[in-house]
């Protein structure tokens, strides 16, 4: 009664939570954006009460998570704040891992090149989700070419843009009126078209992350 509602599958990595999206940011300690521009308000609840876990445990003191618990939450604050499945997160980390270097790194350039990321951090959308349904109704474009896949890998030198109807979206339109909005330096933006500059370096991805302890979970 009160917990967390998740939506049944056959396959139990890849069911898919629907309860209130204040939870799972409670739940990791930080803000993971999932309601876009409204995460910014004095409501929120992470700022309002601190970064305290949900349920009738969440306020314990002295409750120290076992070093299984570290790995596991280091791994769900991202794959939540990329908002993946399991099975998906997982064929990424896999990836990564056949790089034979850098595993972590490239675990995490993998995620920000994302076509559905790219949209969302070229300023184009106010969230990630809203990213992923305008790539998936086929608005968006990759050098002039219409993808609508949210999981295409954007490379450097590749051209992102949203098409005359995609630009007519309001999600957009608003999107587009934030000022205070910086693109990031490996990317660059006129008006609805973006370009990726470059790989993203660590210091310009989230810093609460410790891919490490993602690498040493997937390890075990």
């Amino acid at each position: 009664m009160g917990r967390a509602r998740v939506k049944e599958s056959t396959d139990k990595s890849m069911a898919r939570y629907i309860g209130p999206k204040c939870r799972l940011c409670r739940r990791e300690g930080m803000k993971l954006f999932l309601k876009g521009e409204r995460c910014y308000t004095p409501k929120c609840p992470v700022e309002r009460k601190g970064a305290v876990a949900p349920g009738q445990h969440g306020m314990r003191s002295g409750f120290r998570l076992s070093d299984y618990g570290k790995h596991l939450r280091a791994k769900q604050k991202v794959r939540r704040y990329y908002h993946l499945q399991e099975r998906q997160f997982k064929n990424y980390f896999n990836q990564a891992s056949q790089s034979g270097t850098g595993t972590g790194l490239i675990f995490l350039q993998l995620l920000e090149t994302r076509l559905d990321n790219v949209v969302y951090r070229l300023g184009l959308v106010s969230s990630r989700q809203t990213a992923r349904q305008l790539v998936g109704h086929g608005r968006v474009l990759v050098n002039g070419k219409r993808v609508d896949i949210p999981a295409y890998q954007v490379k450097p030198d590749d051209v992102i843009g949203v098409d005359p109807k995609g630009a007519k979206h309001q999600e957009v339109k608003s999107a587009l009126k934030n000022d205070a909005y910086k693109v990031p330096d490996w990317l660059t933006r006129k008006a609805t078209v973006g370009k990726l500059i470059r790989l993203p370096n660590r210091d310009e991805i989230e810093k609460e992350f410790d891919e490490d302890l993602i690498v040493e979970f997937y390890s075990r």
